[in-house]
């Protein structure tokens, strides 16, 4: 084995790596995504239930 054919598979090695850990990397972002949309989704619900907590509380104490 040549030189050559050292660096050449040094390199496929490499180039073999690199695009490992670009598809992890887009799979990383792609979970981070997704967890950052749940989150927004449930501070929503979260604040729909308070309004909505508020305003049966409002409605009773005028009933009174």
């Amino acid at each position: 084995m040549g030189i050559a054919d050292q660096f050449k598979d040094k390199a496929q090695r490499l180039a073999d790596e690199a695009k490992r850990k670009m598809d992890e990397g887009r799979d990383e972002g792609g979970e981070r995504t997704q967890d950052a949309s749940e989150q927004a989704a449930e501070t929503s619900r979260h604040n729909r239930d308070m309004a909505r907590d508020a305003a049966t509380a409002l409605g009773e104490r005028r009933d009174r």
